[in-house]
């Protein structure tokens, strides 16, 4: 299957790399003068975030570029408010915002990531880390918590988008090859083209590693297009293909000990099972955009992925998914400052989940069969009216409906044994929410702005939650009411967001293991609070650029008839990422950090720790918007043993217990990139 598709991405890239140019005409309208509604460009996306009344901010992908690109972590690291931390130095993570799906390391859960304003969450609300490459993008939005609500999120995290370049915003070519320590190696090369009122865009990235432990070969190849523009003066219209073929060994999780003795081993589990997670995805989307008159115009977004999964773990998980949607909205604004966007939208999702023994990572007896279904209609609403000179409202109101249906078709329980017990797990299952927001901004000066909103959130469990564990008592959704207070300042020298928050939530889904790492399920936590800082920016005074983040976070229940007023594990109190370069002409250089003062909980019942840490490395390098250009990085230079991440136990008896994740060791990387 890897051929024909690359072969045929490659014969477009060549004809995109290698077209004329289209001279227009001077009276032609450029797409400078005339911009695609359907690929807005930073600048402009930074104009509609200063209206948002809360927590929302931009990534710039010059930034993150800068150095090795291979990961989420990679790119959105340095993003306010994000804590993203790799399981095994890959894909995979614990990404979280606010405290969202914290106990979730793998198949992320509490947000929604998309892809050019497109869902890459399946129908069920989980998402693939995979489906995502870094360097295909010309910018990130991150949008906390009910900020962002203009794409129907009703999560407590908010929403992730990526938006990738088109013809009219990336360079002609962009070759680029990286290399570096365990084995990494990857290659990328992207080709666009501006035909006029269309353009197109193509990239292909290779990337294998064979990981700082053993047992973690990574194998990702990623293909993507894109091709749009205007059909005419009111139309346009853009089409999106992805193609990923991911191959993922799992090294497993390491007691303490273990992480302290020897973080480059794998557990024996993993050996033993030869666990891995590898999958394909096809994915076509579609964003077309009507202007109307007045002020108004319509928005749809469509998209349809399949997937194949293969995945031995604890069993042979064999799984076919087949996801499509749709999101139509209205906006509408006017020069008094009157802003509406209200709109609807549909997703429908089935997987076909075959389980087997695990046989040394092959299939053995068939031991589940379970057909699974979601389904949602969710409606919102956000109108934003002027107050006064500077001072704005924004209200919003949304109504959820989604179902999850699971039909078992052996009714043979046999998720860790192996052995049958007669059991259906069949359910269908409805979850319906209403819920509000109400927000205050205030522009104290140009570039300086104020604001403070309340909101809810509601997020049903995906099916991780509701099938797959020992036990599982994981019957009702998610539920929270969210204030947020902060700033945002702009001036030529300075970036700064910070956010203050406190969410009180019912019914919070926490995904538990037991101490020896065997899944026992999700449970409804009764109530739970998050609340915290988040700080980030960039500095520049003179050459020098000072550029990070920081996060307090406070997560715990609240008088829990078990664990009291416990810490919620999985997160660590506070959380310092940053770096500090000199910048002249292109050229770069300087150190970078991460810092974790203290140690963090495990375990809710506070028996099990994991230690802080503190890591450094340098980056240099030169890049220009043209010619060529390289970088060279180095990460934990001090080759700190440290756990980058870890499991979530209920409770560990105060012994020690496989949850750790090592983070990677010393590692020196460096790329070379043209750009024409």
């Amino acid at each position: 299957m890897r051929r024909p598709f690359l072969f045929g991405l490659l014969a477009l890239s060549c004809g995109l790399a290698q077209a004329d140019h289209v001279q227009l005409p001077d009276d032609t309208v450029t797409g400078q003068q005339r911009p695609d509604p359907t690929a807005p460009t930073i600048e402009e996306k930074r104009a509609e975030f200063a209206h948002i009344p809360g927590g929302a901010s931009l990534v710039d992908a010059e930034t993150y570029k800068s150095g090795r690109s291979s990961t989420l972590q990679d790119a959105l690291g340095l993003a306010t408010g994000v804590f993203i931390q790799p399981r095994f130095g890959a894909e995979e993570a614990r990404l979280s915002i606010r405290g969202s799906g914290l106990q979730r390391t793998f198949h992320g859960r509490g947000l929604l990531l998309m892809q050019d304003g497109a869902p890459v969450n399946l129908a069920d609300g989980s998402f693939d880390f995979q489906t995502i490459e870094p360097l295909a993008a010309n910018h990130v939005e991150v949008l906390r918590g009910a900020n962002a609500w203009r794409y129907g999120a009703a999560n407590l995290g908010g929403a992730i988008n990526f938006v990738t370049p088109t013809g009219k915003t990336a360079a002609p070519a962009d070759l680029r090859v990286e290399g570096g320590s365990f084995g990494y190696q990857r290659l990328y090369g992207a080709f666009a083209q501006d035909f006029g009122d269309w353009d197109g865009f193509v990239s292909i990235a290779d990337y294998q590693q064979d990981g700082f432990r053993d047992h973690a070969r990574q194998d990702n190849q990623r293909y993507f297009a894109n091709l749009g523009g205007r059909i005419n003066e009111r139309l346009a219209t853009r089409f999106y293909l992805t193609h990923v073929e991911s191959d993922s060994e799992l090294p497993g999780s390491l007691t303490k000990a273990q992480l302290r003795r020897d973080p480059e081993q794998a557990s024996a589990a993993a050996l033993g099972g030869d666990q891995k997670r590898d999958f394909t995805l096809n994915r076509l989307g579609n964003i077309s955009t009507l202007q109307l008159d007045g002020g108004h115009s319509l928005e749809l977004s469509s998209f349809y992925s399949e997937k194949s999964m293969f995945h031995p773990i604890f069993q042979v998980l064999d799984i076919d998914s087949e996801d499509y949607g749709l999101r139509l909205a209205h906006k509408w604004q006017d020069a008094q400052g009157w802003r509406w966007v209200g709109g609807v939208e549909v997703n429908h999702g089935r997987n076909w989940d075959s389980r087997y023994l695990n046989v040394g990572g092959q299939k053995g007896r068939k031991v589940n069969e379970l057909h699974q279904t979601a389904r949602s209609l969710n409606a919102f609403a956000e109108l934003e009216v002027p107050l006064a000179e500077r001072w704005a409202l924004i209200g919003g109101l949304a109504w959820l409906h989604q179902q999850r249906d699971v039909d078992d078709r052996l009714k043979c329980n046999a998720f860790v044994s192996g052995f049958c017990l007669a059991q259906d797990e069949s359910f269908n299952k409805t979850y319906i929410g209403r819920i509000g927001r109400i927000g205050l901004r205030h522009d104290l000066d140009d570039g300086l702005q104020f604001f403070a909103n309340f909101s809810q959130s509601v997020e049903p469990p995906t099916f991780s939650e509701l099938t797959g564990g020992q036990v599982v008592t994981a019957n009702d959704a998610q539920k929270a009411n969210t204030l947020e207070f902060g700033m945002r300042w702009m001036r030529s020298n300075l970036e700064l967001d910070v956010a203050v928050y406190r969410s009180e939530i019912r019914d919070e889904l926490l995904a538990l293991n037991d101490a020896d790492g065997n899944a026992l399920g999700t449970i409804n936590a009764d109530r739970t609070l998050h609340q915290g800082i988040e700080l980030g920016g960039a500095l520049t005074l003179g050459q020098f650029v000072l550029r990070g983040q920081y996060l307090l976070n406070d997560f715990r229940f609240d008088n829990d008839d078990v664990y009291g007023d416990n810490r919620l594990a999985g997160a660590p109190r506070q959380f310092v990422k940053g770096e500090a370069l000199w910048q002249q002409g292109g050229w770069y250089a300087g150190p970078t950090f991460e810092w974790v003062p203290t140690h963090y909980n495990v375990d809710h019942a506070e028996s099990l720790y994991a230690d802080g840490y503190a890591i450094w490395g340098l980056k240099a390098g030169y890049r220009a918007r043209e010619g060529l250009g390289f970088f060279v990085e180095g990460r934990n230079l001090s080759d700190k043993t440290y756990a980058a991440a870890t499991g979530v136990i209920a409770d560990a008896r105060g012994q020690d217990s496989a949850q750790f994740l090592p983070g990677d060791g010393r590692a020196v990387y460096a790329g070379l990139e043209w750009r024409l």
